[in-house]
């Protein structure tokens, strides 16, 4: 009994056990999360599986350069058919078309390909062109899901320091009630001044609370980026930032077009639609093939009078065809081919116009946030020396309630205000990066 008893404390303190390790956060950096996501996500997955599709697809293309060899085999059961018999004057009779109703044919052909018009090289070079452009999808795929990450990181982040602005605010907002109730009941402060004091700090416990639920919300989103299901996420990265000056908008945007993923896939698809249009154009030439083929048959029609017995024979040739007319479908198809591949230039062009917005615009974001960030500090400074002031003047009885309630006000502005600048330098230079294709 004494076992039994110890062994169900065991369970239940090794249950315990796992309970807490399961519980505890996970630490991570930007850097780690940004991993994570790349490792579980399955829409690069998806991208990943339309690559190895594209590849398939170039060598199934390249093999239109080589010979092809088939085999066939089969075997035909016929009704009974009068024999044809010949009796020469003054000789046996001969039997020119037996009965012979059971019949084999086994057949290996080559077939060598020796003019198509262009067909298989262009084949091959718009598969090639597809399969690229397929690769920078995936290129592109792991931009996004950067940004993405980087975006629910930093949300995260900045919503755990709204929480900690407003838990401070909150002490201020307590500290100064107890002073206000100190202050009525020794007849140096009115009802309402108690009052007053009492309505911020409870707005500021709603605004915390709504914080928190951010906070939740935030880092759900990043669960889900990161396919952590139940764990709980703790940031290893500060909403402090180094602030750099960004490069030149000139070298930004001529970067975005050298290394936008995006912009490289529609580029190759472009140049597939023009192979593509060299396909189309191939059937006004004729295509000319070189077959050669083996024989062994039973009975080997090619061989007369046929007999019951397996014979073998072979033939080589050289095949031309050639469409006369067909009411103008390869026109069509060139045509529509050609139609195809303006309207990829054409979305190119407006895809280099979109590039050079999208770089300036993010440019001007991390310019404003970078240039916010001093005023910022500043204010956070001066707010906090304001609240300072405020309490002792207040608490000389030298100013009233409501104006050291101002200033504790403005400083919970204040660090909300700065929280708002750091995370959007944060997304801001995410977001360059992501348009400039680093």
């Amino acid at each position: 009994m004494r076992r039994f008893i110890a062994f169900i404390v065991l369970a239940i303190v090794v249950s315990w056990g796992r309970s807490l390790a399961d519980s505890s956060p996970i630490r991570l950096s930007l850097q780690q999360a940004i991993e994570r996501a790349r490792l579980v996500a399955p829409r690069l997955k998806q991208l990943s599986s339309l690559a190895k599709a594209a590849e398939a697809s170039t060598r199934a293309a390249s093999a239109g350069h080589w010979p092809s060899l088939n085999a066939s085999a089969g075997y035909t059961r016929n009704s009974g058919v009068p024999e044809l018999v010949s009796t020469p004057p003054g000789g046996p009779p001969t039997t020119i078309f037996p009965n012979i109703p059971d019949n084999y044919r086994t057949r290996v052909e080559m077939n060598v390909p020796l003019f198509t018009g262009g067909k298989v090289s262009s084949t091959v070079d718009s598969a090639r062109a597809l399969e690229s452009g397929a690769r920078k999808d995936l290129t592109s795929g792991e931009s996004d899901l950067t940004f993405e990450t980087t975006r629910a990181y930093w949300d995260l982040v900045t919503a755990a320091e709204n929480q900690r602005v407003l838990k401070e605010a909150l002490q201020s907002y307590e500290a100064h009630l107890v002073d206000a109730k100190n202050r009525k009941r020794v007849g140096m402060a009115a009802t309402n001044e108690v009052l007053q004091v009492q309505v911020e700090r409870d707005q500021s416990e709603l605004t915390l609370i709504r914080a928190q639920n951010a906070r939740q919300v935030s880092e759900a989103n990043l669960r889900r980026i990161l396919d952590y299901p139940s764990a709980s996420i703790e940031p290893a990265d500060p909403l402090e930032t180094t602030l750099a000056s960004p490069a030149a908008e000139e070298d930004l945007v001529a970067r975005a077009f050298r290394n936008r993923p995006d912009r490289a896939a529609l580029v190759s698809r472009w140049e597939a639609a023009r192979a593509w249009v060299n396909v189309q154009k191939s059937t006004y030439w004729p295509q000319l093939n070189a077959v050669g083929g083996y024989d062994y048959s039973n009975p080997n029609r090619k061989i007369a009078p046929p007999t019951a017995e397996f014979e073998d024979t072979w033939d080589v040739g050289v095949n031309m065809t050639m469409n006369l007319f067909e009411g103008g479908k390869t026109k069509a198809n060139v045509d529509q081919a050609r139609a195809q591949a303006e309207a990829l230039r054409q979305q190119l062009a407006d895809t280099d116009e979109r590039i050079h917005f999208e770089v300036t615009s993010r440019l001007m974001n991390l310019q404003s946030a970078v240039a916010a960030f001093p005023v910022a500090e500043r204010t956070v400074e001066s707010a906090k020396e304001n609240v300072s002031v405020a309490r002792n003047r207040y608490r000389a009885g030298v100013i009233p309630s409501s104006e050291l309630l101002d200033a504790e006000t403005s400083a919970l502005r204040a660090g909300l205000s700065r929280a708002d600048v750091l995370a959007r330098i944060h997304v801001a230079q995410a977001d360059l990066n992501r348009a400039v294709g680093d």
